[in-house]
């Protein structure tokens, strides 16, 4: 899975950590939908619109924890919060768009919040090191992408999320997150 990551801005100026939370959620979007593509190619199924957003949950709240983990004492912890919570912001903004244009009217925005807010619980529980995120880690964005597309019954997504995807995912976000906050991510 090859995602050619945005990291330049076309006019030159000051930038502050929401601005650059902005590109990292969109690139945060694009590595996501990515991933569910190139799940797509492998034969995974994907039954309805609702399993494929919530499949996209899933990758996002890994994502953004990640990026969490990458920037936890780099930032300071106030432009630590600013990012998190703006990059979340974006995030649910172009999901409920999504989700607008697929199911029609709703407010969907509040839920993709929660289960980020859920995820970010989950997760504290994992550890991330210097070589990356621990197996737990791994193991749990599996289940948690295994339960959304539970209903197709999808043979060794646990697996193929922590041997396949999450490295692939993990490549363009370091580059994302080392080029537009300038931090280090190896």
């Amino acid at each position: 899975m090859a995602v050619q990551v945005k990291t330049k801005w076309r006019n030159k100026g000051t930038r502050t950590v929401e601005d650059r939370a902005g590109v990292v959620a969109f690139n945060i979007w694009k590595i996501a939908q990515e991933t569910f593509k190139h799940m797509e190619k492998e034969g995974f199924r994907f039954g309805t619109d609702k399993q494929v957003t919530n499949v996209l949950t899933e990758l996002i709240a890994f994502l953004v924890q990640i990026a969490d983990r990458l920037v936890y004492g780099q930032l300071s912890e106030e432009d630590r919060a600013k990012f998190i919570n703006a990059a979340g912001q974006h995030l649910a903004q172009t999901m409920e768009n999504n989700q607008l244009d697929l199911f029609g009217p709703g407010e969907y925005k509040a839920a993709f919040i929660a289960a980020l807010n859920e995820r970010f619980r989950d997760y504290a529980e994992c550890v991330y090191t210097a070589t990356g995120p621990s197996y737990h880690f791994l193991r749990l964005l599996g289940e948690k992408v295994s339960d959304a597309m539970a209903v197709t019954d999808n043979k060794w997504v646990v697996e193929h999320m922590m041997e396949i995807e999450s490295p692939e995912m993990l490549r363009p976000l370091k580059k994302v997150l080392g080029e537009v906050l300038g931090i280090k991510t190896s």
